[in-house]
């Protein structure tokens, strides 16, 4: 059907396609998770002294230890 030099031709740009198509569902996946992480808005809590993170829109956030509200840190 095929002879041995085109066989293995056709095998490598197989081999190839599968790679290149793991690496960009990889790429794109590794992109949104950066970027849902990058869009994190960082709170410090005045009364327990606690470090946080929450979505980046909103201003004030209760702390997750003491639930005081504290507002974004700005830097």
């Amino acid at each position: 059907m095929f002879d041995p030099p085109a066989a293995a031709a056709i095998y490598c740009l197989l081999v190839a396609a599968v790679f290149l198509g793991l690496w960009l569902t990889s790429d794109r996946r590794d992109h949104r998770r950066f970027e849902t992480e990058r869009r994190q808005a960082a709170f410090h809590c005045i009364r327990c002294d606690q470090l946080y993170t929450g979505a980046a829109g909103s201003g004030l956030r209760p702390c997750p230890r003491c639930g005081h509200p504290n507002a974004r840190l700005r830097f």
